[in-house]
């Protein structure tokens, strides 16, 4: 199956020696869970044309430092690239900034939050167990990192994942092809770590401290990742 990534941002710069760019992390993400996967990045931030969602057979939406609401040549036609995907049940997913656009383009409210950063690794309550969420765990723990968040889903949407600071952090949409995260499966902790001390200064002392104890806990990602992968290949 080839997974096509609308790439809607990029690592920071300062990070970018470190830590590479963001679409090889979701395909070493893919790979470490078994998913033989071939890949086309589509970089839309940099002017790059959109392709035909319906003639793809799997897409991932990144994430990105723009908010939904900024203005953005980009934007407009990538709303028009999620509702056709939507239209045409091509299976989609959405992680941070491609959750909040997704939930944006298909009705949703999404704005900055004004609980601040979420940074970190955190945990969210199961609320609801779509059938490619193979688990009986209570809680999922994942890194995250974002400030903007979706205030009210879509009425297409319900939340499978939520918790106090971020309650609608999972969204699995009625066509059964569209699925979003607001955290980031696809972060390992060493760049995860590096990306909150990078927001000191921005994000206040005490939630960056908590995001680096955070790391601490017990990390989900790897059976997020297989569920996603069987997700967008079934």
């Amino acid at each position: 199956m080839k997974l096509t990534i609308i790439q809607a941002g990029e690592v920071p710069p300062p990070l970018r020696a470190g830590f590479g760019l963001y679409a090889p992390m979701f395909m070493r993400m893919f790979d470490e869970a078994g998913f033989g996967f071939s890949y086309d990045t589509v970089p839309i931030h940099d002017g790059a044309e959109f392709p035909d969602p319906a003639g793809l057979e799997a897409i991932l939406i990144t994430g990105s430092a723009a908010g939904v609401y900024d203005d953005l040549a980009w934007l407009e036609p990538l709303r028009a690239f999620i509702r056709g995907a939507y239209a045409a049940n091509t299976p989609m997913l959405g992680i941070c900034f491609g959750h909040q656009i997704m939930a944006d383009a298909l009705g949703g409210d999404v704005r900055k939050s004004d609980k601040g950063w979420g940074l970190g690794r955190h945990t969210y309550e199961v609320k609801s167990r779509p059938d490619f969420l193979a688990t009986d765990l209570p809680a999922l723990s994942i890194a995250c990192s974002h400030q903007d968040q979706v205030i009210v889903p879509p009425a297409e949407a319900e939340v499978f994942l939520g918790s106090a600071f971020t309650p609608n952090a999972g969204l699995a949409y009625r066509n059964g092809r569209a699925l979003s995260l607001q955290p980031h499966p696809e972060f390992l902790d060493d760049y995860t770590l590096a990306l909150a001390e990078l927001r000191r200064g921005k994000a206040p002392d005490a939630v960056v401290d908590g995001a680096v104890a955070s790391l601490a806990a017990t990390s989900h990602a790897g059976d997020v990742a297989g569920w996603l992968g069987n997700f967008l290949s079934s």
